[in-house]
């Protein structure tokens, strides 16, 4: 593993509890970060946190990025616990049910929405102010490939996926004359429990789709997402990264 340097940040990391996110506190950590894991899931991000506990200092905030006053809430414990943000990661997510769109349960559209897109606009919202005032920070915004290509079965993930790289864009142009990135990254498939919310038909449809005929692993993500927070990120910004393997052709 490279050794990507984060000494003193102070990293927020959504749906830090399992994952992708999870590795990407567990890169942070290793890196020299002290990190803060934003989850709803009480029981389980408590656990994560106390695994970690033993490569540096992690903090937990139980809060719902759908809800903008306990985004609000979770800045201000985060500010409390680390002393202020440097890094945020909105990577907190679901898939959603399967299914063809004329078919889609509106309030399950709704709910993908929320979290995919409307709690990524919650958390920079409210964040951004922060790093434009210290005019230093890194954010990276977890999409999907899906936002390029648009899975079937999968409109309103994909539409979500395709807001957050719009944002990602519109953000990093907004933030251009300070020290802050704004990036994101086009993950194709990882094997992790978002899995269990997908029909197996469309794993393997997503499977099918990867010439490296495997899915990614999230310590590959947390790699290229460790790099893009680093000081030395000094020029990159509103840039969408691939991780598909060799799946996507812009």
């Amino acid at each position: 593993m490279n050794k990507i340097d984060l000494q003193n940040r102070r990293a927020v990391v959504t749906g830090g509890a399992q994952g992708i996110g999870r590795a990407i506190a567990e890169r942070f950590l290793a890196s020299g970060a002290s990190v803060c894991l934003w989850d709803r899931d009480e029981p389980l991000v408590r656990k994560t946190a106390s695994t970690l506990a033993s490569i540096g200092n992690v903090e937990v905030v139980v809060m719902d990025v759908t809800d903008l006053d306990s985004v609000r809430n979770a800045v201000r414990k985060t500010q409390d616990a680390l002393g202020g943000i440097d890094l945020l990661i909105c990577n907190a997510g679901i898939a959603g049910p399967s299914g063809k769109l004329w078919e889609y349960p509106p309030e399950e559209w709704q709910k993908v929405i929320d979290i995919d897109l409307t709690g990524v606009f919650n958390c920079l919202h409210v964040v951004t102010p922060l790093m434009i005032e210290q005019d230093y920070g890194r954010i990276v915004n977890v999409a999907s490939v899906a936002g390029k290509d648009g899975n079937p079965n999968a409109g309103p993930y994909s539409a979500a996926k395709a807001g957050v790289i719009a944002l990602t864009k519109s953000l990093g142009k907004e933030l251009a004359e300070y020290d802050i990135a704004v990036n994101c990254i086009t993950p194709a498939a990882a094997k992790t429990q978002i899995f269990e919310q997908m029909s197996e038909e469309h794993i393997q449809y997503m499977l099918s789709k990867i010439p490296r005929n495997r899915f990614l692993k999230v310590e590959e993500a947390a790699s290229m997402v460790a790099w893009l927070c680093s000081a030395e990120n000094s020029f990159t910004t509103g840039g969408v990264f691939d991780l598909s393997g060799g799946r996507s052709t812009y």
